[in-house]
């Protein structure tokens, strides 16, 4: 009876591991190392990283949609510029070089998540990674101001994502395109509104926006930093709750100190909120952590001792 009992408990606790493993993204340890090189702003040494993960898994997406992601943070870099109050934020330039290699990433993780969805359709990660293809495509389109692309993007986006997450309620990475979604689809103007309706794209909450990328900035496994760096840049662009920016922002900056562009947009928001003493420091910072001779870090440099210009600082 007792052996009988201790097989029971044994079968019971192996389904239970099995459970477990297969709630949430399995992140392998080269992801893990590129993110946090990519976060720290050392871009080309995170992309060796994830196509090392190309080379392993080369049937998987997931090291074609990091590498995508690490070539937004460059594109959305040298796009910055910055305005009189010391507001930093990219340009929507209509095409620039780094779009092609972007686009072509996406292509090759949309081919293989595709074919993931295919071979396990009730797989939360393959439909969480299918879904990411479209945040990354609707992320270029949205910053190129392509309203209809965009908007087709995030409806294909939301409908994976919401999948991943009937499939696996711990799945909380996901919950950063939807909280996006929720957010902007209930802060559109008028014109982008009516162009909803037009497409059938379901409206959403800003609420339960926030409240969704606040959960992934605290529990996401790969897109924290993705989901605290959102949150702060809606919050100041369409809240202007610039106080609220700034503390997820300084966030950022606590975690990965060594990111130049983390402390131009803390530098910015300190200047725009009249602490020009703490704006001072924090450009001159960006501009000491800049020292790569790479695109991205000269325009860093660019954008630093214009904001220190603009301070009064020589």
């Amino acid at each position: 009876m007792k052996s009988a009992i201790r097989l029971l408990l044994g079968l019971l606790w192996l389904v239970l591991s099995v459970s477990l493993a297969a709630a949430g993204l399995a992140v392998p340890d080269e992801a893990r190392a590129g993110l946090q090189l990519l976060y720290e702003g050392d871009v080309d040494r995170a992309i060796a990283f994830f196509r090392t993960l190309q080379h392993t898994e080369p049937e998987h997406p997931l090291g074609y949609l990091l590498e995508a992601n690490a070539v937004w943070w460059q594109r959305w870099c040298i796009s910055l510029a910055i305005n009189a109050e010391g507001f930093v934020d990219a340009l929507p330039e209509k095409e620039l070089p780094l779009d092609v290699p972007y686009r072509a990433l996406i292509a090759e993780a949309r081919t293989r998540a595709e074919t993931y969805v295919a071979h396990a359709p009730q797989s939360a990660e393959a439909k969480f990674y299918l879904g990411m293809t479209y945040a990354l495509e609707g992320r270029l389109t949205g910053l190129r101001h392509e309203i209809w692309a965009t908007a087709s993007a995030g409806k294909k986006m939301r409908a994976e994502l919401q999948r991943a997450r009937r499939l696996d309620p711990q799945l909380d990475d996901a919950l950063l395109g939807l909280g996006l979604y929720n957010y902007y689809a209930a802060t559109l103007s008028p014109l982008v509104k009516l162009l909803r309706f037009l497409l059938f794209i379901p409206g959403g909450s800003k609420e339960e926006g926030v409240r969704q990328l606040e959960r992934t900035a605290e529990r996401g496994v790969l897109v924290q930093a993705e989901a605290r760096f959102w949150l702060g840049k809606n919050l100041r662009h369409y809240d202007r709750d610039y106080i609220g920016a700034l503390t997820q922002f300084r966030q950022l900056v606590a975690r990965y100190p060594q990111n130049p562009l983390f402390h131009l947009l803390v530098a910015g928001l300190e200047a725009q909120t009249g602490s020009a003493q703490a704006a001072r420091r924090s450009f001159e910072r960006a501009a000491q952590l800049a020292v790569r001779d790479s695109e991205c870090h000269r325009r860093v440099r660019e954008l630093a001792a214009k904001g220190l210009a603009q301070l009064g600082v020589p």
